[in-house]
């Protein structure tokens, strides 16, 4: 009995899991004002694939968009690295395979103009096992939708369960980290105690020697 709930259990984690991960494609639109820079980051991990896709959206169809609608757009990683580089562009693209672990920023900036104006961006940022284009591996590998649909839960599951080992070695690095911080503020509260004790140790000789001079003592 407790063999099945401990499966039945897990069998859910995967499932939420994974739609966990299908929720991560999804993609945002965003307004961005002449003169402003838009900020979006992704957490990836190493040797994943990343995808984007971006462009300015035309709320006027039939009619081209104006000069003044241009971004300039960078990705960059945690340590500042640049991984795409596009100027004055309406639309566009990126992808390539991470090689440090991290926070991987995309910035968005739309030149200054005047009159003020305003666009909305429509941006598809996928990483991992979403990154991956689907269609053209049944295409290449002639297989049929249920084979795509359980390669694509096995993915997710390989993917899910490299992140857990991410998150383990980013928590360890935490666990670290504070143990560190925690040693140095011990050793600043003894600092800080053994001055104010030297401190109030001078005041006090120096309070004994005024009054013996003064002869109040």
């Amino acid at each position: 009995m407790n063999t099945q709930l401990q499966r039945r259990s897990f069998f859910l984690v995967v499932v939420v899991s994974i739609l966990l991960l299908w929720k991560r494609v999804e993609s945002i639109r965003f307004d961005l004002e002449s003169g402003h820079t838009k900020c979006i980051s992704e957490d990836i991990n190493t040797n994943s694939m990343t995808v984007g896709n971006y462009k300015i959206v035309n709320h006027n169809e039939g009619h081209p968009l104006p000069d003044s609608h241009q971004v300039t757009v960078r990705v960059t990683s945690a340590y500042g690295n640049k991984y795409h580089s596009a100027d004055n562009v309406k639309e566009g693209h990126f992808g390539f395979q991470a090689v440090e672990a991290g926070d991987y920023m995309a910035c968005f900036f739309a030149t200054a103009t005047k009159p003020s104006t305003t666009m909305t961006v429509d941006f598809d940022w996928r990483s991992g096992v979403a990154a991956k284009d689907w269609s053209n591996v049944a295409k290449k590998y002639s297989v049929d939708l249920m084979e795509v649909e359980l390669k694509k839960m096995v993915d997710a599951v390989q993917s899910i369960h490299e992140e857990i080992f991410y998150l383990r070695s980013r928590e360890h690095e935490m666990q670290n980290l504070n143990k560190s911080t925690n040693s140095k503020m011990t050793w600043l509260s003894f600092l800080s105690l053994f001055i104010s004790m030297s401190v109030a140790g001078l005041q006090f000789w120096h309070l004994k020697s005024f009054f013996q001079k003064k002869k109040l003592i």
